[in-house]
């Protein structure tokens, strides 16, 4: 059983204060017989914003207001019994899973959740309404955080002595660190000279089988498809503390640009509230880039319709491909060629070709990486 702490950190303090001061205001006018409102920023890419100075996509000035309603009070409800959990679980530094949230609901009676997209909507509201990202809440995702091998060592500490333990993502075989739900304690140690984020396992599994990290000198982080928030909370927090550039290496296709890319860089407009929190500005698209196609006669795949409506709408809709100009010219360039390329088809040159050849040709000319 979790017990309460008596030592905040002073994120605890935020958020605590956050909720004690919402629920306060809603107390307050329920007793005055007026409705109590709760106010909410409009998250979508429509009330996004980007300026190259922050380096991120951030929130413009559109909220919306909940108001206490017959309408409404199902969903007021399940708002302020989840502030409740959190409060507890801050409180007695504990947390709660995603999935864990929604089934506590279950002893809410009329105001219990259906299913869990309605819980996560609701968490992620309260998440932009309390100004502090959701682990603060003490709430957890289910999925990994991602995986890292290479000159890095990470030091966490004992859950219950709360002494260091040092770990040396060099030390882990064929196998690789996992990076943990929270990292905020997480210290580090390196001489690497650079992080490379790599989109699919397998490509990350080709150089940790080759320890292209002990020839590169490097950090290798398999970030899964889409990065997770840990993940990329991982690989801010490593690049800011050791001062050490991001190359982001996925498929050339509109989904590795304008998804995977984009998130790790800037975040997304859906979580525009916390991509403070959790973007990499200094990240740099090493590749695979359109114009690697042409130069390495890389095999391809037509461009399916929702690569193309993905790349459409990059260049009419996102802040922050409209803001660079080289972005603008790579996107047109792979809609007029018509084909996308996966980072597995270096293997037409044979299967070390990425290692022997493209990663370090490409990264001698690091300077000219896509923004």
């Amino acid at each position: 059983m979790a017990v309460r702490s008596k030592k905040k950190e002073p994120t605890d303090r935020t958020a605590l204060g956050n909720i004690e001061k919402t629920a306060k205001d809603v107390y307050e006018k329920a007793l005055k017989k007026q409705k109590p409102q709760l106010k909410l920023p409009v998250r979508s890419l429509s009330n996004v914003r980007y300026r190259s100075k922050s380096g991120f996509l951030e929130l413009a000035n559109q909220y919306k207001t909940r108001t206490l309603t017959y309408n409404t009070v199902k969903g007021f409800a399940q708002t302020l019994k989840m502030m409740s959990v959190s409060k507890e679980l801050i409180e007695t530094n504990d947390h709660a899973s995603k999935r864990e949230m929604y089934y506590i609901s279950k002893n809410w009676g009329p105001a219990r959740f259906d299913e869990q997209p309605e819980s996560d909507t609701v968490m992620d509201d309260i998440e932009a309404m309390m100004t502090v990202n959701r682990e603060q809440l003490r709430f957890i995702p289910e999925e990994k955080g991602g995986e890292v091998a290479g000159k890095l060592l990470v030091i966490d500490r004992d859950r219950e002595t709360k002494k260091p333990i040092r770990i040396d993502c060099t030390g882990f075989g064929s196998g690789a660190y996992s990076i943990p739900i929270s990292v905020e304690h997480l210290q580090f140690e390196t001489k690497a000279k650079f992080i490379l984020c790599i989109e699919t396992a397998g490509m990350f599994q080709r150089l940790v089988a080759h320890n292209y990290w002990r020839k590169a000198n490097c950090i290798l982080i398999s970030m899964g498809g889409v990065p997770t928030r840990a993940c990329r909370r991982f690989v801010r927090r490593l690049a800011d503390e050791m001062k050490l550039p991001v190359y982001t290496f996925v498929d050339g296709d509109p989904y590795g640009i304008a998804n995977i890319y984009r998130t790790l860089k800037v975040g997304s407009g859906n979580a525009a509230h916390i991509n403070r929190f959790f973007c990499v500005p200094q990240a740099k698209f090493l590749g695979v880039t359109p114009q690697d196609i042409v130069d390495y006669e890389l095999p391809t795949h037509p461009l399916k319709d929702v690569d193309i409506k993905r790349a459409k709408d990059a260049l009419k809709n996102d802040p922050f491909f409209k803001a660079h100009r080289e972005w603008v010219k790579a996107i047109e360039q792979m809609l007029k060629m018509g084909v996308r390329a996966e980072q597995q088809a270096l293997a037409k040159h044979g299967l070390n070709y990425v290692i022997d050849e493209y990663l370090p040709r490409k990264i001698k000319s690091a300077s000219k990486f896509l923004p």
